[in-house]
């Protein structure tokens, strides 16, 4: 169910759009579909067809994600496994400071080599309702005031539904702009289609490279951006909005943690209205990959301030409860052995060579 469709089924049970937009509210807000004004009666402001008919569209909408199990984190995370209506599983992660984290795609199909979603390809897109029924689900755990799109999947190739669910969070949702935050390794749709949204969110770039073969390589199934391209085609949509760009960049250990690289964010970013997010990574049983120690992390943030580089530590949430992406749902699945094929011949001056033969 997308959210038009569930529109349209208000409609037909009589709903006007003072109704509609009630009922939205109260499901968003995760009460009773009849929820009305203090003290007043459902009959004095529902039809009484829309009435008989909200209870099989309230189990409708719960039916569409429920928690399947629930892992909490020392740091104040929740994470959970959601279950949809169809069997079919995803993640959403409640976050300190009044955060979720949703996904939209089970599966993705961008193949990031040191990510989990990927490594199954993409199963099916979720509908709009299916990613706004992860935000009310979370509400029933606790204050959600802000929402990242940065769970499974990848939201530029499920542009139509996740624009959608973004649209009702920031209107009858209450949720600010700026709070609703679209993560993508870069789609040029993506800078074509938000500035002409009335709900412009907040943009995340996965970035994690400046060099553009080892990002072919690191996400082989993006779409291919030089990585200069990317930051420009961000900028303008930073300045555009008014809210600074976040460069996503996964710290692993002797890939894309080298001073030439701090040299690239620096010729990359200077200037630009942006944040730097370095993010060391979630080891994962199997990959090949490591994350770098907590002392290189924190001597690159120090050397990128020096040079005029807002940047920022986020230490990924959940480390204690298979916090990575798509690591919780694997644990539920089939072991299925994580494996990196390097695009060119080995070479041993490579980083990336000399890790994935190790």
């Amino acid at each position: 169910m997308n959210i038009e469709q569930l529109r349209q089924a208000l409609r037909a049970h009589g709903a006007k759009t003072c109704h509609e937009e009630r009922i939205l509210r109260a499901w968003l807000q995760a009460r009773p579909l009849d929820s009305g004004a203090k003290r007043r009666r459902a009959e004095d402001f529902h039809p009484l067809e829309l009435r008989a008919a909200l209870p099989a569209i309230d189990a409708e909408l719960h039916g569409l994600a429920r928690v399947r199990s629930a892992h909490a984190g020392e740091d104040g995370s929740e994470r959970l496994l959601v279950a949809l209506a169809d069997g079919q599983t995803v993640e959403s992660v409640l976050l300190p400071r009044d955060g979720l984290c949703v996904s939209t795609q089970v599966g993705c199909a961008v193949g990031c080599v040191f990510c989990m979603t990927g490594r199954d390809g993409l199963l099916r897109q979720l509908d709009s309702a299916e990613i706004v029924a992860q935000f009310v689900l979370g509400r029933t755990r606790r204050t959600v005031k802000r929402v990242v799109f940065m769970g499974m999947g990848e939201p530029a190739h499920n542009l139509d539904n996740v624009l959608e669910a973004i649209d009702l969070l920031g209107t009858a949702g209450g949720i600010g702009h700026k709070n609703l935050v679209f993560s993508t390794v870069g789609d040029r749709r993506v800078f074509e289609r938000l500035p002409r949204q009335t709900v412009k969110p907040a943009l995340a770039l996965s970035l994690h490279t400046t060099n553009a073969e080892l990002r072919t390589r690191l996400l082989p199934k993006a779409p291919r951006l030089d990585p200069a391209e990317l930051v420009e085609l961000g900028e303008q949509y930073a300045r555009t909005t008014g809210y600074p760009i976040q460069y996503q960049w996964t710290l692993l250990d002797g890939i894309n943690d080298s001073a030439e690289e701090m040299d690239g964010i620096v010729r990359l970013l200077t200037g630009k209205y942006a944040i730097l997010n370095l993010i060391p990574y979630n080891t994962t049983e199997g990959e090949g990959f490591r994350r770098p120690a907590q002392e290189r992390a924190e001597e690159m943030v120090r050397l990128l301030h020096r040079r005029r580089i807002l940047t920022k530590l986020r230490n990924s949430a959940g480390q204690d409860i298979d916090g990575g992406c798509g690591q919780l749902r694997a644990r539920s699945q089939e072991p299925r052995p994580l494996t990196f094929s390097p695009a060119a011949p080995p070479s041993a001056d490579h980083p990336i060579e000399r890790l994935a033969g190790e």
